[in-house]
């Protein structure tokens, strides 16, 4: 990818601002006419042109707008947010930040016995896969502990958020993307299971990770032979709302092949300690009392002697998230809700800006404030709801949006944003969008009952680097999906109209 156009001064994104005000002035009322393909797109999905926001600009910021239609009206940018999100975390924990899971024995530890609690702190990780929580815990074995008498006890005080109803947003609590954010986060607090077809046994072979202290499932379905696979969740008749036991009363087609399904857990609140336990378990570890979270006495205790905060080095492990970028990558690529929630709580818990260091809520919007401020003091302040565009109240313009990309695509993480942004026609949530212009836009999407949206940039056919912003807030807006990819055609083959 050539990026060269991206490096410009950094004094050109101001013409953006006045580029804006020039064409809302009553000398510019006679706009640039919405682009043929984006009218008709619209009127097929009955979305009126008030309903819409669009701005196209070369990346350089030396042209007006290629396109500008309600570009400072605020709108609701669904996912498109995470741009916002993953960008201030850039610029402000640095591309290379981690996130520390720490583990301190807080005993005596004599022949493999601890006598004692094992204390489990975490960091804020938003990605706490299960292989990498089962690596920590191995580390601790390694480092001598095969018996815990006593508890291992969490500290997930480092985020601060109240207790939701998983289901709040759209009602679908045991889906994946609604998964709430923990200190603690294992697996995105989801159950993956996998289903193998056994021609020779008839059945259909189920595992399932993480191991999860307490639960029981089914270990295969009765397999049917069948010449498709139709709707093969459906047809598992699953009971997953039970966080004892999970049941299949169905059957599972032959046709299907391996499938994998991951389902959020009905008892988020105790899946850390379930797969904690489950996990010491598996590798071999005893433990007499329980996993449990750490009381507001213990918690108090261990600030004043240290204990959590690594004085006690030697009886301290450290297990260390992947860097920044590579979490941004996965935010942006597949618009993960619950990783840019945590880098929005970490902005709130790490990022030097005068606020309390907390992870809130309150201390993220707070955060980001101060560094839009900081950073686009010419551009509207977004209204921030959690981060992740998974809100009915978060807004933004698409001018603001703009503001942000051209900032971005003349400093020194343009390559790091840009390539962290889904493909046209290749991959993530643009494969099988767009695919006219394939290989030459990378935006990042956006979606909700009432909302379809992309932000991102886009290679023009004479080598000119656009951003390109497209909002839509309609009760149709899912089914004018068209337009935005019009909008990307029309950008990158420069069509006149």
């Amino acid at each position: 990818m050539n990026f060269d156009l991206l490096r410009r001064p950094l004094a050109r994104r101001a013409l953006l601002a006045g580029w804006l005000a020039l064409a809302a002035g009553a000398g510019l009322a006679q706009s640039p006419p919405l682009p043929h393909a984006v009218e008709k797109a619209l009127a097929r999905a009955q979305v009126p042109p008030s309903a819409v926001s669009l701005l196209v600009l070369d990346a350089s910021g030396k042209q007006p707008p290629r396109l500008s239609h309600r570009a400072d009206v605020p709108m609701n940018p669904a996912s498109v947010m995470k741009l916002v999100t993953t960008y201030a975390a850039l610029e402000a924990l640095g591309p290379d930040f981690t996130w520390t899971t720490g583990v301190t024995l807080d005993g005596s530890l004599r022949d493999g016995l601890l006598s004692g609690n094992l204390l489990v702190q975490g960091g804020g990780d938003p990605k706490l896969v299960v292989e990498r929580l089962q690596a920590l815990l191995m580390q601790v074995q390694a480092s001598g502990v095969k018996v815990i008498r006593g508890d291992i006890v969490l500290d997930r005080s480092a985020f601060q958020v109240p207790a939701t109803d998983p289901g709040e947003f759209d009602g679908e609590p045991l889906r994946p993307y609604n998964a709430r954010p923990d200190a603690l986060l294992i697996n995105f607090k989801s159950l993956v299971m996998t289903f193998t077809p056994d021609l020779a046994s008839g059945r259909a072979l189920v595992r399932y990770e993480p191991p999860l202290a307490g639960l029981q499932v089914d270990e295969s379905v009765p397999l049917i032979r069948v010449a498709r696979c139709g709707d093969w969740r459906s047809e598992l008749r699953a009971s997953v709302n039970n966080p004892d036991r999970v049941e299949f009363l169905g059957s599972y087609s032959s046709a299907c092949g391996e499938k994998i399904w991951p389902s959020a857990y009905p008892d988020p609140a105790s899946f850390s300690a379930r797969a904690i336990e489950g996990s010491w378990r598996l590798l071999g570890g005893l433990l007499t009392g329980r996993v449990r979270d750490a009381t507001a006495p213990e918690l108090a205790s261990w600030r004043r002697t240290g204990t959590v905060s690594g004085d006690k080095a030697a009886a301290r492990l450290e297990g260390k998230s992947l860097p920044l970028l590579e979490i941004v990558r996965d935010v942006n690529k597949y618009s993960n809700n619950v990783m840019a929630q945590h880098l929005f709580l970490s902005l709130g818990l790490h990022a030097r800006l005068g606020q309390p260091r907390s992870g809130t809520l309150e201390s993220g919007r707070a955060a980001l404030a101060a560094w839009w401020r900081k950073t686009l003091p010419g551009s509207s302040l977004p209204l921030m709801d959690n981060g992740s565009g998974l809100s009915r109240s978060e807004r933004v313009s698409a001018a603001s949006l703009a503001a942000l990309l051209q900032h971005a695509a003349q400093g020194p993480l343009a390559e790091a944003l840009a390539e962290s942004l889904p493909v046209a026609g290749v991959d993530a949530t643009m494969r099988e969008r767009a695919r006219g212009v394939a290989g030459q836009a990378f935006v990042k999407t956006g979606s909700l009952r009432d909302v379809s949206a992309i932000a991102g940039y886009a290679n023009g056919a004479s080598g000119t680097r656009y951003i390109v912003v497209g909002l839509i807030n309609h009760p149709n807006a899912p089914a004018a999906k068209g337009a935005l990819d019009a909008l990307l055609d029309w950008t990158v083959k420069e069509s006149n109209r």
